[in-house]
C-alpha cells in the first residue's frame, strides 16, 4: 500500500507521545452533565465550551436536492435538523458545521444505545443522537443531522449509496455554502439561507453514515473540509461481493426497503426494481456498481480524511480500507487512521476519552484552522492488544514491502509448510459449506478434507504484517462452479478482543460518563464500555474470497470446465498485526467460508497446484524480515496436533451496515 503524504509533516514519535500525554492530562476528564464553562490553561490552542447548549438554536430546514427520485413530479427535499450556538450569530460571527447524514435517525437508531431523533411540538429536534452536538455546539460548532432521501422526514427514495444518497448530503453542503435552496417546511415556499455559517463543513459517521461521507468527498464538493468515516464502505460492490463470490443472501433492494420511510415505500417501487435488476446475484459488475464506487473518484477528494476501522469488522470488511487509503495517498490527500482490534464498533465505545480528545483537536484544526499540531503527529494509531495502542509515523510504515510466500507439501496431506521456496506437487480439498475459517484454523495441524493449510516453523523474531495481502491460487475444480477462501492466521496463544461475541469486542456497562452539556431532552451521558476479551490459541489476521469463475475478469464470471486449471488472485483485507517470536504464521486455502460468503451451486473438489500458488504479504522489512524471522525456526507442525481454541465461528452475516 502507498505511504505518500501531502500537507502532513511527521515529527518523531517521542515528541508526539509527549505532546499527546500533556494533552490527555489536561483535556480527558469527562464533563458533568451541566458543567459550567471555565477557562483552563492549555498547552495548545483548543476550542472551549463557552456557549450555552440549553439556549442553542434548534431548527429544521428542507434542502432541495434537484432530483425527483420518487417520481411525484416535484424535486425531493431532504430534512436537515440543526443545533447551533445562539451567541455567535448575535455577535455577527459565523461558525463551521459538523454533519452526520444518516438513514438511521428514525428506523434503527444511532450509536451503542440506538438513539433516535426526537422532536418538539414545532417539529424542531430535541434529542440529536450521539454526543457530537452536546460536545461541539458549546465549543462554537453547529451540528447538522441530515435524513437521507427516503428516510424519516425527507422526500425521495433510498438508492443505497447511489446518486440519491450522495446528493442528499452534497446538496446540504452546497446550501451551507450558498449554492443550494432550502425551505422552512417540507412543502412550503418560504426559503431560508444559512447565513450563520462560514460553510466549512466536516462530515462524520459510522457505517452507512461514514459511507455517505466518503461518497460526498468523492464528488469534490467545495466547502467540505474533512471527513471522518468510521467502519465505512468505499465501494458498494465489495459490500455484497468479493470478486464474484456473494457475501450475503440479499441485495441492495432489501437494504433500501429496510430503511425506507412509509412514504418512500409507497412511492419507490421503481427504484426498488432497479436495485433488483441491476445488482444480479451472479456477482457480475454492472453500471449500478460503477455509480457506487467512490475509489475511482478519489482524485476529486479535496477534504482531509480521518479513517477509523476495526481490523475484525466482518460487516464492512477490511477490503474497504486498502483500496480507498491507497487511492487517497496517490492523490495526496491528508490522512489519518485508527485501526482497532474490534469488529463493527465506534471508537466512542472502544477508546472513548482518547477518541473525544483526538476528534476535538482534529475538527479544531480542520474547521477552525487552529495550529494545534495534530497534523504533525503520527499518522496511525493501531491497537496491538486490548486497550494497548501503538503509533506509526506513516501507514503502512516505511520499509514495508511485499514478500512472496510459497506453500509446500508437508509430511501429511493438507498440512504443509510456508516459506520463500517454491513448492511442488498438489494439495486437494472438498468444499464444505458447513465449515468456516475457525474450523480450518482449529485443525491447522490435522489433515482434514475441507482445507489445505501451510505454516511456517516457530518464528525466532517478531514479524509485522502491515497492509493488504494478495493470494494467487491455481486450482482445478471438479464442477462448473467453485468459491475460494484464503486466510492468514497467527498461530500462538494470545488474549484478543472477542470480535465474534455480541458487542464485537466490547461490553456495555451500567455506569455513565458525560461528554458535553445536557438538556432535559438530550443527555450527554452515555453508558461506559469495556473490552470483552478471549484467550485464544490462534488469531485470524486477514481474509479474502473469490468465485473461481471470475479468474479472467474481476467484473464477470463464467462457468468452469471441470478438470481444467484456473489461476485467480484473492484480495485479502488490510491489517496491521505482529506475529510474535514463538508463534507461527499460517496460510489456509479452502472453499466456502461459512456465514462470510455464500456457497456455490455445486460442491467441488479442488486441486491446488503448489508451484503456481503464492501469497504476497506486506511485511515491515519485506522478504528479508521473513527470512530473518524464520531462520532456525522449529518444526512447522505442532508435536500434538489437537484442536486449537479461538473465538467462536463468525455470526450469521450482517446484511445492514448499521451505525448502532
Amino acid at each position: 500500500m502507498s505511504i505518500s503524504t501531502r500537507f502532513t509533516i511527521w515529527r518523531p514519535l517521542a515528541t508526539a507521545a509527549a505532546a499527546t500525554a500533556a494533552l490527555l492530562a489536561t483535556f480527558l476528564a469527562p464533563e458533568t452533565a451541566q458543567a459550567q464553562p471555565h477557562a483552563v490553561p492549555q498547552p495548545t490552542r483548543v476550542s472551549q465550551p463557552v456557549y450555552s447548549y440549553e439556549n442553542a438554536v434548534r431548527e429544521a430546514v428542507w434542502v432541495d436536492t434537484r432530483l425527483d427520485g420518487d417520481g411525484d413530479g416535484r424535486t425531493d427535499r431532504v430534512a436537515v435538523d440543526i443545533v447551533r450556538p445562539r451567541e455567535p450569530a448575535q455577535q455577527g460571527r459565523k461558525v463551521p458545521v459538523i454533519m452526520d447524514a444518516s438513514p438511521y435517525y428514525s428506523c434503527c437508531g444511532r450509536g451503542n444505545e440506538s438513539q433516535l431523533k426526537t422532536y418538539d411540538a414545532n417539529g424542531d429536534v430535541v434529542q440529536m443522537p450521539l454526543f457530537y452536538d452536546n460536545y461541539f455546539v458549546p465549543r462554537g460548532y453547529a451540528f447538522v443531522g441530515v435524513d437521507l432521501a427516503g428516510t424519516n422526514r425527507s422526500d425521495g427514495c433510498v438508492d443505497v449509496g447511489g446518486r440519491s444518497d450522495i446528493q442528499s448530503a452534497k446538496a446540504v453542503v452546497d446550501w451551507l455554502n450558498g449554492r443550494a435552496t432550502a425551505y422552512t417546511s417540507r412543502t412550503g415556499t418560504q426559503k431560508t439561507k444559512a447565513g450563520w455559517t462560514n460553510g466549512r463543513t466536516g462530515m462524520i459517521g459510522k457505517s452507512w453514515d461514514g459511507t455517505i461521507a466518503n461518497g460526498v468527498a468523492a464528488t469534490g464538493v467545495e466547502g467540505l473540509r474533512t471527513i471522518v468515516p468510521i467502519s465505512a464502505i468505499s465501494t458498494w460492490y465489495d459490500y455484497y461481493f468479493s470478486k464474484g463470490a456473494p457475501l450475503y443472501d440479499s441485495g441492495p433492494d432489501w437494504l433500501s426497503n429496510y430503511v425506507d420511510s412509509p412514504d418512500a415505500r409507497a412511492k419507490c417501487a421503481a427504484v426498488q426494481q432497479k436495485l433488483v435488476d441491476q445488482a444480479p446475484r451472479t456477482g457480475d459488475w454492472t453500471p449500478l456498481w460503477t455509480e457506487r464506487d467512490y475509489v475511482k473518484d478519489a482524485k476529486r477528494v479535496k477534504a482531509s480524511v480521518f479513517l477509523v476501522h476495526g481490523m475484525q469488522d466482518l460487516n464492512v470488511r477490511l477490503q474497504h480500507v486498502g483500496p480507498w487509503w491507497d487511492a487517497l495517498a496517490k492523490n495526496g490527500v491528508e490522512r489519518k487512521i485508527w485501526l482497532s482490534q474490534t469488529g463493527h464498533v465506534d471508537p466512542f465505545d472502544f477508546r472513548r476519552a482518547q477518541w473525544v480528545n483526538t476528534l476535538h483537536r482534529w475538527f479544531d484544526h480542520e474547521l477552525l484552522g487552529y495550529d494545534n499540531g495534530i497534523d504533525r503527529e503520527p499518522m496511525a494509531d493501531i491497537e496491538r492488544h486490548p486497550d494497548q495502542w501503538v503509533t506509526a509515523t506513516t501507514w503502512p510504515p516505511r520499509g514495508t514491502s511485499a514478500a512472496t510466500l510459497r506453500p509446500a507439501k508437508g509430511t501429511q496431506p493438507g498440512v504443509g509448510t510456508l516459506g520463500l521456496t517454491k513448492g511442488k506437487g498438489t494439495e486437494t480439498f472438498t468444499d464444505d459449506p458447513a465449515l468456516s475459517e475457525t474450523d480450518w484454523a482449529a485443525r491447522i495441524d490435522t489433515p482434514t478434507p475441507d482445507k489445505a493449510g501451510f505454516t511456517t516453523g516457530t518464528l525466532t523474531k517478531d514479524l509485522r504484517l502491515s497492509g493488504a495481502s494478495k493470494v494467487t491460487v491455481t486450482a482445478t475444480p471438479t464442477t462448473s462452479t467453485a468459491h475460494l477462501s484464503a486466510v492468514l492466521v497467527d498461530l500462538g496463544p494470545d488474549t484478543i478482543r472477542d470480535y465474534a461475541a455480541s458487542g464485537e469486542g466490547i461490553s456495555t456497562l451500567a455506569d455513565r460518563t458525560c461528554w458535553g452539556l445536557s438538556t432535559t431532552g438530550d443527555s450527554a451521558c452515555f453508558k461506559e464500555t469495556g473490552a470483552r476479551t478471549a484467550a485464544v490459541d490462534y488469531t485470524v489476521v486477514s481474509r479474502g474470497w473469490a468465485d473461481l469463475g471470475n479468474h479472467a475478469s474481476d467484473q464477470k464470471g463464467v462457468p468452469l470446465t471441470p478438470g481444467k486449471a484456473y489461476t485467480i488472485t484473492l484480495d485479502l483485507g488490510a491489517t496491521d498485526h505482529v506475529v510474535p517470536a514463538g508463534h507461527r504464521l499460517a496460510l489456509i486455502v479452502a472453499g466456502t467460508d461459512k456465514d462470510l460468503i455464500d456457497p456455490p451451486s455445486t460442491r467441488p473438489t479442488l486441486t491446488i497446484d503448489l508451484a503456481r500458488t503464492s501469497a504476497r504479504v506486506p511485511l515491515v522489512g519485506g522478504a528479508a524480515a521473513f527470512a530473518h524471522a524464520t531462520k532456525g525456526a522449529g518444526t512447522a507442525v505442532a508435536e500434538e496436533a489437537g484442536a486449537l481454541d479461538g473465538v467462536r465461528a463468525p455470526r450469521t452475516a450482517h446484511r445492514v451496515p448499521e451505525g448502532g
